[in-house]
């Protein structure tokens, strides 16, 4: 199969079936980097390649929520856009059993109308039938809890407001593979107490949830196994309590500058939780 094809599912065992999978996924980026010069004269220009994403390999069941941690620029979110097909892989295969929905992208939202108009605009864009639309926007309203805003255009909105309301669109669509990135971080505790039903009520009808986020707690909270990247590399794939606490311990020691005990941190968590093609 070609990278990013959408199959029909397989099982391999009487497990729940394999939703989304990739294999030996590798990313390289370019960007454009001055090679000399000073503030009155202008250096030239010189393209330069690095890794984003170096061969990670893995699987996702239906009914699995599946937390990615990992530092800044580890890769999370370059890795969600290519399993959701928007972001192609340099090299790897990645083979979905339905079209995976990445939270605010495929919502076309217009920023100058209200909430309400993109309510509808999102779900009909996300194939939503006109009658399914009709009854799903009270149940969108409800999650996303702007109040009276939803009547507002969009674009006087605060990003965490946005945000709330792309995550109710696309829950309500009830995709298959729900990605979300960073999204939760962005509401009160009620909010993120609706979203989890939400979240729960969509794994249940066996979809598979991606979410990324830099809170362990959150993850562990939230997912039942995690998936932890480093500069790239899948370092830890397993339940999302251990990875998270795991992570957590990494993440503290890079922050109090303890190298040494970081480095011994990521050695323990890949000794313990392998990455491999165990889920399939």
């Amino acid at each position: 199969m070609a990278a990013n094809e959408v199959a029909p599912g397989w099982r391999l065992s009487d497990d729940p079936k394999v939703t989304i999978a990739a294999e030996d996924v590798r990313l390289r980026y370019t960007v454009n980097r001055s090679t000399g010069g000073s503030w009155w004269r202008r250096g030239s220009r010189k393209a330069v390649t690095g890794p984003v994403l170096r061969g990670v390999t893995m699987a996702a069941r239906e009914g699995e929520m599946v937390g990615l941690v990992g530092l800044n620029g580890s890769g999370k979110s370059s890795l969600l856009r290519v399993l959701a097909g928007l972001q192609p892989a340099t090299s790897g295969t990645v083979v979905a059993s339905a079209q995976p929905q990445l939270l605010g992208v495929s919502a076309a939202l217009v920023p100058e109308l209200s909430g309400e108009e993109n309510i509808w605009l999102g779900t009909l864009a996300m194939g939503m039938t006109p009658d399914d639309a009709y009854f799903a926007k009270e149940r969108i309203e409800e999650l996303a809890g702007l109040g009276d805003a939803i009547k507002q255009p969009m674009n006087t909105y605060s990003s965490g407001m946005g945000a709330r309301l792309r995550f109710a669109i696309s829950v309500a669509a009830d995709p298959e593979i729900l990605m979300i990135d960073e999204a939760l971080s962005t509401g009160d505790a009620s909010f993120a107490e609706r979203s989890k039903e939400a979240m729960q009520g969509l794994i249940a009808r066996a979809g598979t949830v991606f979410l990324v986020s830099h809170a362990a707690k959150t993850i562990e909270d939230m997912c039942t196994r995690a998936i932890w990247l480093d500069a790239g590399t899948l370092i830890a794939d397993g339940p999302a309590d251990e990875v998270a606490n795991m992570y957590r311990y990494y993440a503290h020691s890079i922050a109090l500058g303890k190298h040494d005990a970081a480095k011994k941190a990521l050695e323990r968590a890949t000794a313990a939780h392998p990455p491999a093609l165990s889920h399939t």
